[in-house]
């Protein structure tokens, strides 16, 4: 993997100081790396500016983008939101480098390379998804706890993973099931291939079928089986504390927010199975925006960070899962095992979800904020605000206001 390490030399890079700045969200696993970066290059501070959600990171991002002024040497952006930056490509420093040539899965690297051909951004994770289950309540309930006759219980559809929920339920523990609609919504609508647009950017969301018997079905099964938290609220992240829910959708950078919010808590386990076969979600990129007065010296620490070797870092660190082929190839990977989700083979497991994905969702400019409204129109349904129809209503009014 060696040959593939664009920037990790371990001597000075410049010999005068220089200050980094560095912008994610959620869980990238870069807390040590970034003190060996420095260790390594005694010239370089790097101050870590970590925003709590995806969404926060994202305005924080446009707005200062919009402004000219304010953005971090280094941005990371999620896979979502991608395409709308692509309209503004030329704000972005263009990445392109031998040194990081065929680093990446292929499909990883053209989702981040414009119309003109410059990559504009270097792929970290990708999010290849199993079930994480709290084993504990799954033996109270009566029900398998093996990784293997859980995956059996669970089975590979839609189906069969709500039925598995409604023995849990009919077992007494007064544990819902999941966490929330929006979040099973999140691994459903990732196995369409055009959910909310055609490849020519024409907004299909609103009459496509496919997506109106998903909002159906997950409202459905949401009625008896969610605990309606959404996703990083405080009420949510607390009920890792309190048995909140048994099972949820679990991408491999999800492993370190369960950890980081359960800490303490012994059960929690993973399945190498996902309902409807397969399904990535998320996945992020790290950028050097033209705002930069770094640019240099910021592009060899994106490298450096997104390098085989310390994403595999990062993976042992929160479980962002590598989209490196030289990670995803290496023995360290495919053997790694994570102690909290009770030693289980993750990298293994993982790579097993990751094969199984057979669908790319095309998202195009608006993908993000048709998602964000449909979000949005599911949680209006689980707070009780609306009924599915009112609020099915109110996104198909969000969404044609969006042109």
């Amino acid at each position: 993997m060696s040959g593939c390490s664009a920037g990790a030399d371990t001597g000075q890079s410049t010999d005068k100081n220089v200050k980094l700045t560095v912008a994610t969200f959620n869980e990238f696993g870069y807390e040590d790396l970034f003190a060996e970066y420095e260790k390594a290059n005694p010239n370089v501070t790097i101050t870590h500016k970590k925003a709590a959600t995806s969404n926060e990171a994202r305005d924080n991002l446009t707005t200062r983008l919009a402004a000219g002024s304010g953005l971090s040497d280094v941005e990371a952006i999620e896979v979502d939101w991608l395409p709308e930056l692509l309209q503004y490509s030329d704000q972005f420093v263009d990445l392109t480098s031998d040194d990081v040539k065929d680093r990446w899965l292929d499909w990883k690297t053209e989702a981040a390379t414009d119309a003109d051909g410059r990559l504009i951004a270097y792929g970290t994770d990708i999010g290849p998804q199993g079930v994480c289950y709290r084993s504990d309540l799954f033996a109270a309930a009566g029900l398998p706890t093996d990784r293997a006759e859980v995956a059996a219980l669970l089975g590979t559809s839609w189906e069969s993973y709500y039925a598995a929920g409604e023995k849990f339920a009919a077992a007494g523990t007064n544990v819902p099931w999941f966490d929330s609609a929006g979040a099973t919504w999140q691994g459903v609508v990732n196995q369409m291939p055009n959910a909310y647009e055609e490849e020519d950017g024409t907004i299909i969301a609103t009459e496509n079928p496919e997506v109106k018997e998903a909002y159906t079905s997950v409202l459905g099964a949401s009625t008896t089986l969610s605990a309606h938290l959404g996703q990083w609220s405080d009420d949510w992240t607390a009920s890792f504390q309190n048995d909140g829910f048994a099972t949820m959708l679990c991408p491999g950078w999800m492993l370190g927010v369960i950890s980081g919010n359960a800490e303490g808590v012994t059960g929690w386990d993973i399945a190498d199975t996902f309902p409807g076969g397969g399904g990535n979600w998320g996945g992020s990129y790290l950028t050097v925006p033209e705002q930069s007065k770094n640019q240099v010296e910021a592009q060899k620490l994106a490298a450096w960070l997104t390098a085989p070797e310390q994403q595999l870092k990062a993976f042992e660190s929160k479980g962002t899962f590598p989209s490196q082929v030289d990670a995803l190839a290496s023995d360290e990977l495919l053997s790694a095992t994570n102690e909290f989700f009770n030693n289980a083979p993750t990298g293994e497991i993982l790579a097993n979800r990751a094969a199984a994905v057979d669908v790319t969702p095309f998202k195009g400019e608006f993908y993000f904020a048709i998602n964000d409204a449909m979000q949005q129109a599911l949680t209006r349904v689980e707070d009780g605000s609306m009924t599915p129809d009112e609020s099915w209503a109110q996104w198909v009014t969000d969404v044609e206001s969006l042109g």
